[in-house]
Parts: C-alpha cells; sequence; structure tokens
C-alpha cells in the first residue's frame, strides 16, 4: 500500500516514477515451493518492466512472502542486483515492516527474520564496488528506523489486519523514503502537505482494509 503515497510523493519533488508494486503475494525469494511459483511471476514481470522503464533506480521492499533460507534470500537478493545492474540501476532494499504473525504467517518465522539480515549482507557485499566501473550500487534500509519492530505498537501504524498500512502509515513511509532518496541523489522531497491529501488516498484498497 506503500506505493501509492510514495509515487505520490516523488512525483511531488520532480521524481519521474513507475510503481510496480504488487497487490499482494509478490517475492523474489524463489525458497519457498508455495511461493515459487509467485517468484517466477515476479522476475517475468521485472525483466519486462526494467526493459520498458530503464529506471535510475530500483526499491524492492523484501515482502511476507520472502520465504526460504538465508543462503535463498541471499541468492535471489544477489540476482535482484545483478538485475538493477544489467539495467543500469541502483538497488534499494528496505525491509518489510512489522506486522502479525496469523495463522497463514505461523511456521515461516525464521525466514522472516533471515530476510533482512540477507539483503543486508547483499548490500554490505556491494559496498566496494560503489562508484567503481561496473560496480552495482546497493542500499539496504531497514524500516524499523520508522516503524519500530512491533506491529502492535502505534509506532507500526498497521491497519486492522496488522499487516498492511493505511493512509497515514503509507504516508510516513513515502516522507521516509523521499528523504533517503533525496539525501543519496541530491533532491529536496517535497514537504508532505504538498502530497499527502491528495487523490491516492482514496484508492479503494484503504476502504477494503478498514482504514477510517
Amino acid at each position: 500500500m506503500e506505493g501509492t503515497a510514495l509515487r505520490a510523493a516523488l512525483t511531488a519533488s520532480g521524481v519521474d516514477v513507475e510503481d510496480a508494486s504488487s497487490d499482494g503475494g509478490g517475492t523474489v525469494v524463489e525458497g519457498d515451493a508455495a511461493i515459487r511459483p509467485l517468484a517466477e511471476a515476479t522476475w517475468r514481470e521485472l525483466a519486462e518492466d526494467l526493459a520498458s522503464f530503464r529506471p535510475d533506480v530500483l526499491a524492492y521492499q523484501l515482502t511476507t512472502y520472502d520465504w526460504g533460507t538465508p543462503a535463498q534470500q541471499r541468492a535471489s537478493y544477489e540476482r535482484l542486483a545483478g538485475a538493477a545492474r544489467e539495467a543500469g540501476a541502483d538497488l534499494v532494499l528496505v525491509s518489510a515492516p512489522p506486522f502479525r504473525i496469523d495463522d497463514f504467517y505461523r511456521g515461516h518465522e525464521s525466514a522472516l527474520d533471515s530476510a533482512p539480515a540477507a539483503a543486508e549482507e547483499v548490500a554490505e557485499a556491494h559496498r566496494e564496488a560503489r562508484g567503481a566501473a561496473g560496480g552495482a550500487r546497493v542500499r539496504f534500509l531497514d524500516s524499523r528506523e520508522l516503524w519500530g519492530a512491533d506491529a502492535e505498537a502505534e509506532r507500526a501504524q498497521r491497519a486492522p489486519d496488522g499487516i498492511h498500512s493505511c493512509q497515514q502509515g503509507s504516508a510516513a513511509f513515502a516522507a521516509w523514503f523521499a528523504e533517503r532518496l533525496g539525501e543519496w541523489y541530491d533532491f529536496a522531497p517535497a514537504a508532505p502537505e504538498d502530497w499527502a491529501n491528495g487523490s491516492w488516498t482514496g484508492d479503494e484498497r484503504f476502504a477494503n482494509l478498514g482504514c477510517a
């Protein structure tokens, strides 16, 4: 749900953006057999998007479906770094927000816990390549800086389902992420009052989540 808010924030900042986020189920990790078809679909769509958009920056937020071993996660994030490099783009990996572990996610806690560390390791492995000819610039952002680690805390800004975010949480993420991008790529993010109350807040997906 952050994609709609982030697009509004970056557009208001004069940044061209293409929202290729998934409405649910997207992942690049080809680990757990149950989610492998989702990952395969994501990779197909990503190849088409990168060929069409030719972005300067590719951002991937770790999903609640990044199931697999730490080695599988690292391999998938490394593959993503390679895809970004081939497209001439930097890669930003962002950890998932805290979310409620219900019966659907129970049993996958170890994978959900290891994914951020795997992503950070990939970013660290590319540290020396930054600025080098042909090197992939990969950065990792820990969303706990914004939302903390407790999905039930007010700071986490989760929707009633405990997993997604409503408009306010999405706007908070967009402002936070735009600020980081502005620091790295030397642009001034637009003030939230310029975009946070825009038409994106009326997206029906928020209503479906029970957002006020």
